[in-house]
């Protein structure tokens, strides 16, 4: 075990090593690298800005439960019993056929010919607010409150939810073909870097299998520094979007200030940026391991 890790440590040093050695080339594979991989981080990074704000500005959606107009009081109560039990109610509010009628009445216009009716034409209403805002689950709470005995409609405010909830998976969707086409982009970089490595130091490695170098010895530098490339190119990413987020921020909140809203940029979580730095190194030493599998058969 203790050999093990020696020639993993020697291999990233020699890595390392390698890096150093040529800063020129190292700093413009990194930007290259970071360029690639900013887009998709800072498309995630205003992908959930955007969804704080939208939770914050989006009114609850609501579900109208309306009671036939034969429904006694007895009815009434068990109906608003079953509501505010049902798992998936955060509240109920019951409207009642005579707050309808009085509220019409004061309107202009209409309230000459409600008064004329011979009777209350307006049913019991409830109106309840769900837990969970998501479309499958508010419209089976649609399909079983309408089985009520004694309702006659149930009416759904969910619009907005399915159009908000189709516009973020469209941006999910962009944000992660984007990530797709531009992690292969950093593996084709990658690849193409260590085969210009394995053609310069193709004497050494001759030399290497001569004096009984296994292909594993031969191989692991080549994976570091991949691997090492990636993460450099990781770490000029993040820093790009957390620039950009700390020049966007005044601007944004400005704007977004012009028409009533609250927003602050806020850069990519430690979780993100664990998964954008781990991402960059794992893709580098993917494209190291293609490369290797090409042009190191012999």
């Amino acid at each position: 075990m203790k050999g093990w890790l020696l020639h993993h440590h020697k291999a990233a040093e020699q890595a390392l090593r390698r890096l150093v050695a040529t800063p020129v080339n190292t700093l413009l594979g990194a930007l290259v690298v970071g360029i690639a991989l900013a887009l998709p981080a800072g498309g995630n990074m205003l992908l959930v800005n955007f969804q704080h704000l939208l939770q914050r500005i989006a009114a609850a959606p609501q579900i109208s439960v309306f009671m036939a107009l034969e429904a006694g009081k007895k009815e009434v109560g068990e109906i608003e019993a079953r509501l505010r039990n049902h798992p998936q109610t955060h509240e109920v509010r019951l409207v009642p056929r005579e707050e309808t009628l009085r509220r019409f009445k004061q309107s202009e216009g209409i309230g000459e010919v409600i008064e004329s009716l011979p009777r209350n034409p307006f049913p019991d209403a409830f109106i309840v607010l769900p837990r969970n805002e998501t479309p499958d689950v508010l419209e089976g709470m649609r399909a079983e409150f309408v089985s009520y005995p004694g309702v006659e409609h149930v009416q759904l405010d969910s619009a907005w939810v399915k159009k908000l909830d189709a516009l973020l998976r469209l941006i999910r969707l962009v944000v992660t073909l984007l990530a797709v086409a531009l992690g292969m982009a950093l593996v084709a970089v990658t690849f193409n870097t260590i085969r210009l490595q394995i053609l310069t130091q193709g004497a050494e490695i001759e030399v290497s299998r001569l004096l009984g170098a296994t292909d594993a010895f031969i191989r692991r530098p080549f994976y570091y520094y991949g691997a090492l490339q990636g993460l450099s190119g990781g770490l000029v990413a993040w820093l790009s979007v957390f620039c950009a987020t700390w020049l966007l921020r005044k601007p944004v909140a400005e704007l977004a200030s012009l028409y009533g809203f609250e927003l602050v940029l806020h850069p990519l979580s430690l979780a993100d940026s664990t998964l954008l730095l781990g991402m960059a190194a794992l893709l580098g030493w993917a494209g190291s391991w293609l490369s290797l599998a090409r042009h190191l058969r012999d």
